[in-house]
């Protein structure tokens, strides 16, 4: 028993007696003086221990709104509107300098329905009592009575009528509103009936704490102190930490770096130029069109000459690809437009652009936001993260290109990976990558993958090189992870959902 008690802390030992006669938090929160949160921990620290069992109970309440206060002083707007036309007709317009236009068109509707009210029309409406008008002035009806009450008011007290009442009431705006009340009881348990005959006894000769003073002078000794259950349940406390999507992108980006990638960096503006035509997106290409891409009202893009000239034959007729090209009249103020990037291979193809055949092999990555005019719904967003990465490898294949993904997936979770041919104009061959989800059984795409054409390695690079890309879906990758099936969900930024999701593989 003493062990127990030695665990009270002075919060308990102050709740604890007083549960053996009342059970309600509330009326010991009055008894005592403490705050509600105080008699609360206590009660669940008791419980913790067994000494409590909780109990918790709602009660529904009925209150006044706003027309409700308003109507209990002056009367409901339709019995107003028949007592200033109970002795002589009025006019809509003299009626509106006592009643608002909503009040007067609520009690049109309703008196009509009555068979109350007479309306004839002139110049404008005038409005005539009549005799079931009449008496309805004379009678205090169920709504009136209702009103009478003193709130707020237990539905739980009321009777068939007044919940008659109460329901039509609440049918009308802002007369009525509904509020909760949770009472919390705390019932003593046949452990606790014991132990709290021992606190009078021993629990107040137990120390909160041990002091400087009683280890300078010894006196500690002779003491006893108050144990510390480190078990026991505590408030949660909402430390800061980043958003979970940011640190999803933080893992991945530690993956790639472990692989030995370097990180690729670049603006999300970008000429056309650099985002489509070096990766020989044909001019005319469906995905150039304004509702697949935004384009920025500013000046041209500066293009760099001798580029300009490969890029243009290259699309013309094949440069010196060995290609054909795609046989059009280049544009070079096509090119020079300017937009939010709509991939982030963009970087890639200005990766490329700089090296050098001694610089061989190299690893290059980049995630980073990317752009489509999309509508957005569960699967689509116009705005989303991109895992781009690329391979400069003189002896660089399909194989190697399948062991990067399958390294990096089986780092994220997924057992498998699969390529099933696609087509992209800057890839040859070109695939669509699919991962095995082992919770839900089943294949799901993440994005695209391939080798670079020729049209864009020796135009840019000035000679031919297997350059393995991939350009994957972030959000899709970790909405499994999450158990999200909406894009949407990971950027609604719900404080609590941003409390309580979980930690990236931790």
């Amino acid at each position: 028993m003493s062990n127990i008690i030695s665990e009270l802390t002075p919060l308990e030992i102050k709740v604890f007696p007083l549960l053996v006669k009342e059970s309600e938090l509330d009326k010991i929160v009055k008894e005592t003086g403490l705050k509600d949160i105080e008699v609360q921990r206590a009660a669940q620290w008791l419980s913790n221990k067994n000494l409590v069992k909780l109990e918790k109970q709602e009660e529904e309440f009925i209150n006044l709104d706003i027309n409700g206060v308003e109507i209990k002083e002056k009367g409901f707007p339709e019995k107003r509107l028949l007592k200033l036309i109970e002795k002589n007709n009025m006019k809509r317009s003299e009626i509106l300098k006592e009643l608002s236009s909503d009040e007067l068109n609520v009690s049109i509707g309703l008196l009509k329905r009555q068979k109350a009210l007479n309306i004839e029309k002139e110049n404008e409406l005038i409005f005539s009592i009549t005799k079931e008008g009449i008496l309805l002035i004379k009678e205090k009806n169920d709504l009136e009575v209702f009103l009478e009450n003193i709130f707020p008011i237990s539905v739980n007290k009321l009777n068939d009528k007044d919940k008659k009442a109460m329901n039509e009431l609440l049918s009308r705006k802002n007369i009525l509103k509904k509020d909760k009340k949770t009472y919390w009881f705390a019932h003593i348990t046949d452990k606790g009936k014991e132990i709290s005959k021992e606190i009078g006894k021993d629990s107040l000769k137990y120390e909160e704490k041990l002091s400087s003073s009683m280890l300078k002078d010894g006196s500690w000794k002779n003491k006893k102190f108050r144990s510390f259950d480190i078990n026991s349940k505590v408030p949660r406390i909402n430390k800061g930490r980043k958003h979970f999507v940011n640190e999803a992108i933080e893992y991945m980006k530690s993956l790639w770096l472990e692989m030995g990638f370097e990180e690729m960096d670049g603006t999300e503006s970008q000429s056309a130029f650099w985002d489509l035509d070096a990766l020989f997106v044909p001019q005319d290409h469906p995905a150039r069109e304004m509702q697949d891409t935004f384009y920025l009202d500013v000046e041209k893009s500066k293009i760099e000459p001798d580029l300009f000239k490969k890029v243009k034959s290259v699309h013309e007729f094949g440069g010196e690809t060995g290609s054909k090209g795609w046989k059009y009249e280049f544009s070079k103020d096509i090119s020079q437009q300017t937009l939010l990037r709509t991939h982030t291979t963009v970087l890639s193809a200005q990766t490329i652009s700089k090296l050098k055949k001694e610089d061989l092999p190299k690893k290059f990555f980049k995630i980073g936001k990317v752009f489509r005019n999309e509508a957005v719904d569960w699967k689509h967003l116009f705005q989303f993260q991109q895992v781009e990465g690329i391979v400069v490898d003189l002896d660089g294949n399909l194989a190697k290109l399948k062991g990067y993904l399958k390294e990096f997936f089986g780092k994220m979770g997924y057992t498998d990976v699969r390529i099933r041919p696609a087509y992209f104009p800057y890839t040859e061959p070109s695939a669509e990558v699919e991962v095995y989800h082992p919770g839900k059984k089943q294949w799901i795409e993440m994005g695209g993958c391939g080798i670079f054409r020729p049209e864009v390695t020796k135009t840019l690079m000035g000679f031919e090189c297997p350059v393995l890309a991939w350009g994957l879906g972030m959000e899709r990758i970790i909405l499994a992870y999450y158990e999200l099936t909406d894009l949407r969900d990971l950027y609604r930024n719900d404080l609590e959902q941003l409390r309580n999701m979980k930690s990236f593989l931790k």
